[in-house]
């Protein structure tokens, strides 16, 4: 079946590429990953269907159709949940574990969707036609390899999540497909965005996709860089305030008493010798004064320090009156007050 000149869409009797894959195929619902063309990829296998479509593969057919289903959270399946678009794969391996889940080894072979489920009730099934997008050499494809190619390099070069190795292993790859694929598997995105890959079907729409994906992670990764330099660099500034200001008190320490370290403190201490207080007062009032030139001058505890030594620098502690004692006097006085 043919769609304009851009896409073929084959079933596997209608061309040798695919002669070898039957029709209808056993379904895999995959979790969490889309498996793209040409990705080796392990899938660990627990659900009953699953083990017994696999088993299925391994005894018949030996090609399985690998789907992604809509949300990971659902257990127990069923056609609607599962994306109509996904990946003929050959199984190459199958590790039976001791808990009974299985390691399947897939090799991801050619892009392909499901035309409508069979009525197999104990696995999924369906027909499947295979897509094949037709090759493209114009000067737009040229393009659109060469901008994707370098914004995956640039991807890589920022990206926390993908290791560097990557990026030698794609610029050993040639073909266009293989390149625009293998950029896909390695994006570090959610399945609906990597699942709108596959579900284009000509190559200039997959690539104008992962262009489009590309540049919003970039972008998004830039974004995340500049915020981490930020936030560095606050508590850099932060951290170097601490350091010295822990020294400032190290260095208050060492000189003692004798060194108040700013005009400020030298005429709190005249102000507390001039007072003329008691020794015990005058005590106090120097261990605040020593207490105030360790505490941060914009913090509560420096106003509240320095209004304590305010009052107490204020009270008059060398002004005396004199007392009259005199009754007679002091009967006068109470009864010049005295309304009632």
């Amino acid at each position: 079946m043919n769609q304009g000149s851009e896409i073929e869409v084959r079933t596997s009797e209608s061309g040798s590429f695919v002669e070898d894959i039957p029709e209808i195929l056993p379904i895999l619902p995959l979790r969490d990953i889309v498996i793209f063309p040409y990705m080796i990829f392990p899938v660990l296998v627990g659900r009953e269907q699953s083990i017994r479509a696999a088993n299925y593969v391994q005894d018949n057919t030996k090609y399985i159709f690998l789907s992604t289903q809509k949300k990971s959270n659902v257990e127990a399946p069923t056609n609607d949940d599962i994306y109509r678009d996904g990946t003929i794969a050959k199984i190459v391996q199958i590790l039976k574990l001791p808990n009974g889940l299985m390691k399947i080894l897939v090799d991801g072979l050619i892009q392909a969707r499901i035309v409508e489920f069979t009525d197999r009730k104990e696995f999924f099934e369906a027909k499947i036609e295979v897509v094949i997008p037709a090759p493209e050499t114009d000067h737009e494809m040229n393009a659109l390899n060469r901008q994707m190619s370098q914004l995956f390099k640039e991807y890589v070069k920022i990206s926390r999540n993908v290791p560097n190795d990557t990026l030698s292993a794609f610029e050993n790859i040639v073909e266009p497909d293989r390149k625009l694929f293998y950029a896909a598997a390695n994006i570090n995105q959610t399945i609906d965005v990597k699942q709108a890959i596959i579900q284009k079907y000509t190559i200039k729409e997959q690539f104008y996709e992962v262009v489009k994906i590309l540049k919003s992670e970039i972008d998004i990764l830039k974004i995340e860089k500049e915020i981490d330099n930020k936030v560095q660099e606050n508590i850099s500034k932060t951290q170097r305030k601490f350091i010295i200001q822990e020294q400032i008190k190290i260095l208050q320490d060492e000189l003692g008493d004798e060194e108040d370290g700013s005009p400020e403190f030298s005429k709190i201490r005249e102000k507390i010798k001039k007072s003329k207080m008691p020794r015990e007062a005058e005590d106090k009032a120097l261990e605040e004064l020593n207490k105030l030139k360790k505490t941060p001058p914009m913090s509560p505890e420096s106003t509240v320090i320095r209004n304590y030594l305010d009052w107490l620098i204020d009270v008059p502690w060398s002004k005396r009156t004199k007392d009259k004692l005199n009754i007679k006097h002091v009967q006068k006085i109470l009864n010049k007050n005295n309304f009632g």
